[in-house]
């Protein structure tokens, strides 16, 4: 394993080389690398959800690349190096397992769990605050820890997750429920308005209202609404199917026709 790291580490020093390596390699950094790491992850959420395991390899292998490149970079300007990076996680995951690892290394490893699954979950919170607290890190408000650049929808569930810590949530999913309708009701006196940013505000509430309820469901909104444009997909392309065995173009089509297609799709099971 170490062997292969090293080569994967040797490849992206040569592809970075001053003299004899890419010109593309050679010009990024890590803001410009950033738009791709994301594009990365998206592609191997898509394998898994798929389940392309050969695919889900491959991308693996991106992510990794990701990581080689950005140690690369780092170890240009003297900042840290890929075993840094290697020790730094090595370190994070021990001390936040004392559970599994009860004397900050595997050497003891095996032992029985005594922990459930909340209080594994609660000393994992109080392992993150004691470093953040060493570090002198605290952030002035406890929301300051989600990262603003952060995909919105992901963005409105670790908002949401944080604040229920402190109580600020919903015991059950009833009020939930009332509160997407009341949203609701409020998207649609803003359209009836025709006021743009109006609507554009309250259609934010209606999504931010979804996704907590998607919260107390235990279900990822993001993965939830994937899983639908995959599925969207596979129909609609059933309707492009059926439309060219008729000789015909979508646009040539009503959208009853276009109805029935697609009602045809979903009793094929698509």
């Amino acid at each position: 394993m170490s062997d292969t790291i090293e080569r994967l580490r040797r490849l992206m020093g040569c592809l970075r080389d001053k003299q004899y390596g890419c010109a593309w390699d050679q010009q990024q950094t890590y803001k410009t690398i950033a738009p791709y790491t994301l594009e990365e992850t998206y592609e191997v959420l898509d394998a898994i959800e798929r389940e392309d395991f050969d695919h889900l390899k491959e991308e693996l292998g991106d992510v990794l690349f990701q990581v080689i490149f950005y140690a690369q970079m780092a170890e240009e300007e003297q900042r840290f190096t890929f075993d840094d990076i290697v020790e730094g996680i090595i370190e994070k995951m021990l001390r936040r397992h004392p559970h599994v690892f009860p004397d900050g290394d595997m050497a003891r490893f095996g032992e029985p769990i005594s922990l459930t699954e909340a209080q594994i979950a609660e000393q994992w919170q109080t392992i993150k605050a004691q470093e953040k607290a060493q570090k002198g890190t605290q952030a002035s408000s406890m929301l300051d820890e989600v990262p603003v650049s952060m995909p919105a929808m992901m963005q409105a569930v670790k908002i949401q997750k944080k604040v229920a810590k402190v109580g600020f949530d919903w015991s059950d999913i009833g009020p939930v429920f009332d509160k997407i309708r009341e949203e609701l009701d409020e998207l649609e006196d803003a359209i009836a308005e025709q006021d743009k940013d109006h609507t554009e505000e309250e259609m934010g509430d209606v999504l931010f209202a979804m996704s907590n309820l998607a919260r107390h469901l235990r279900i990822s909104p993001d993965v939830a609404l994937n899983k639908t444009n995959i599925k969207f997909r596979r129909r609609f392309g059933r309707i492009e199917t059926l439309v060219l065995a008729q000789n015909k173009k979508l646009t040539e089509c009503s959208l009853e026709e276009l109805d029935r297609y697609w009602d045809q799709a979903k009793r094929e099971g698509l």
